[in-house]
């Protein structure tokens, strides 16, 4: 019994630790990768606390080389724009201007009960009052509001770390000649020294500089794509 206990609480203790270094998400808010990653430490530490037969080895080194696998991959996917595409996907947009966007439906395969659902969930009972709905990686939706007024439209990622993202910046109809003109009348001269920069449909372009090591995060800085160029 007391071997028994101590083996429970062994794999607990390090099961909980990973969970913790895994990062701070509920399982609803998890990546696919991320709820994969849990379900295969969840099995692999249940072997050797059901079957005593088991060597205690036998569920740490599975649960350690999960984690390492994780973090290994997360660390590629924070660095690389096309990797984190191919681990997390892409967000979808399922409404646009109002309207339902079908294809976008079809490839999500989500139907559009499931849409009604989603939004109820979000506390909107009529797609009439939505001007944009998108689809999140983790499956979640994410709803814009119709405020009655003109919608410019959801922020969209420009620059993500210091990279620009090029099929981001065509999707306004820019071209990054404009794109860096803007910034450089904020006082940016290069991607490298963002942290982030988005726009919206309107022009309105939000971005903030990375933090300085030892520093405090910098204030973000607004302007505008249609006065650069």
């Amino acid at each position: 019994m007391a071997t028994l206990f101590f083996r429970t609480f062994t794999i607990y203790v390090l099961v909980f630790a990973v969970v913790r270094l895994m990062g701070k998400r509920q399982l609803s808010d998890m990546q696919p990768f991320d709820l994969v990653v849990t379900l295969l430490i969840a099995d692999a530490a249940s072997a050797p606390i059901s079957d005593t037969g088991t060597p205690l080895l036998c569920g740490i080194l599975p649960v350690l080389g999960l984690f390492i696998i994780h973090r290994l991959v997360s660390f590629i996917a924070l660095k690389s724009e096309r990797a984190r595409r191919l681990v997390c996907g892409s967000p979808v947009i399922v409404i646009a201007g109002g309207a339902v966007c079908e294809d976008a439906l079809r490839a999500a395969c989500f139907t559009v009960t499931d849409l009604m659902e989603q939004l109820r969930l979000k506390d909107v009972f009529s797609i009439s009052e939505v001007n944009f709905g998108i689809l999140e990686t983790n499956g979640s939706l994410s709803v814009l509001k119709n405020d009655g007024g003109e919608c410019a439209g959801p922020s969209v990622l420009l620059v993500c770390d210091g990279r620009p993202r090029r099929e981001a910046i065509a999707s306004l109809g820019l071209d990054e000649g404009r794109l860096k003109a803007a910034l450089g009348d904020m006082g940016i001269s290069a991607y490298s020294e963002l942290l982030y920069a988005c726009a919206d449909g309107s022009g309105s372009i939000f971005a903030q500089r990375k933090r300085r090591r030892g520093g405090s995060s910098p204030l973000p800085l607004r302007g505008s794509i249609n006065e650069g160029g």
